[in-house]
């Protein structure tokens, strides 16, 4: 097992790395230049001129790409074109929103949609089944933030029981979070049901049953435990999708986090800060796959055996 960690972690190293090239290389070439946006466009070209080299905007391609994966191994990542501070520090202050939005809405998703895809795979066909797949279809086709304007138009503006933009109370993260769990509660209901009727077809369970095992023991114990892999997978795909995906949200719902920050600097083509964001991200959902993958060495004993192989 810690011998697959450190290669999971090796490869992680490269996949960054390949992903800061990439982004590095876009702002390069999107239109647009961060000096003449600071400093607006009454800014003389010896103005301008100044500032980029200040930013070291004057340098070759290669050479700031160089300049900027050197000291992001050293954990600066330069700073803000907009603030001028450390662009680290925007990044602690925004990702505890981030995180516990993301957290919250996963965490209803898994309350509502797997108790969902059970019932709906013991009862199969039945109306109960027939309503949750409709009702799964139906939040997994609409746009996110087409629920999100419904549900703060509702709830809202009309009967005013929660606020409508901004992080002020526990209330606050209501909305938003129902919004991003709505796609991932109908993928586990989904999934959960799938797996659960393929689990329930095979001959372990009838065996289960002819022992005298209680339909409980059967459902939990034997029927929900094999079907957990895909389960896990999609929890955890989605809660890193969950983690760099809330762009569109916090936008809507005008959220301190993340995404705002990620947005507003690709408007001002804040080259360090959307650098530093992307990475983290994609270290954080990089992460959320490792935990997944060593979560099935303790859900399936065949994998962990696997992994000491």
């Amino acid at each position: 097992m810690g011998k697959y960690i450190l290669r999971r972690l090796l490869m992680m190293f490269w996949v960054v790395l390949g992903i800061s090239f990439i982004i590095f290389t876009i702002m390069n070439l999107t239109p647009g230049n961060p000096a003449q946006l600071i400093l607006g466009q009454s800014a003389t070209p010896e103005q301008i001129a100044k500032l980029e080299h200040e930013l070291g905007l004057d340098s070759p391609f290669f050479v700031r790409y160089f300049n900027f994966i050197k000291d992001a191994l050293k954990g600066d990542f330069g700073k803000s074109y907009q603030t001028r501070l450390p662009v680290v520090k925007e990044i602690i202050v925004r990702f505890p929103t981030t995180f516990k939005l993301s957290s919250i809405s996963m965490l209803i998703a898994m309350t509502i949609g797997i108790p969902i895809g059970v019932i709906s795979a013991i009862r199969q066909y039945s109306f109960v089944d027939a309503a949750s797949m409709i009702a799964a279809l139906l939040f997994a086709s609409i746009p996110s933030f087409v629920l999100g304007l419904i549900l703060m138009l509702v709830f809202s503006l009309n009967l005013k029981w929660f606020p409508a933009t901004g992080i002020s109370s526990w209330k606050s993260y209501v909305l938003p979070a129902i919004t991003l769990s709505t796609f991932t509660m109908a993928t586990l209901v989904r999934m959960t049901r799938s797996t659960m009727l393929e689990v329930l077809r095979q001959d372990f369970i009838r065996t289960s049953r002819a022992k005298g095992a209680t339909e409980k023991s059967v459902i939990l114990r034997h029927s929900l435990r094999n079907a957990l892999l895909p389960i896990v997978t999609v929890i955890g795909v989605d809660f890193g999708y969950l983690l760099g995906g809330t762009v569109v949200i916090e936008s809507v719902f005008a959220i301190s986090g993340m995404g705002t920050l990620l947005i507003n600097a690709i408007r001002m083509k804040d080259t360090p800060t959307v650098m530093a964001t992307v990475i983290f991200v994609t270290l954080a959902y990089s992460f959320v796959n490792l935990l997944v993958d060593i979560a099935y060495a303790f859900i399936d004993p065949r994998i962990k055996s696997q992994y000491k192989g």
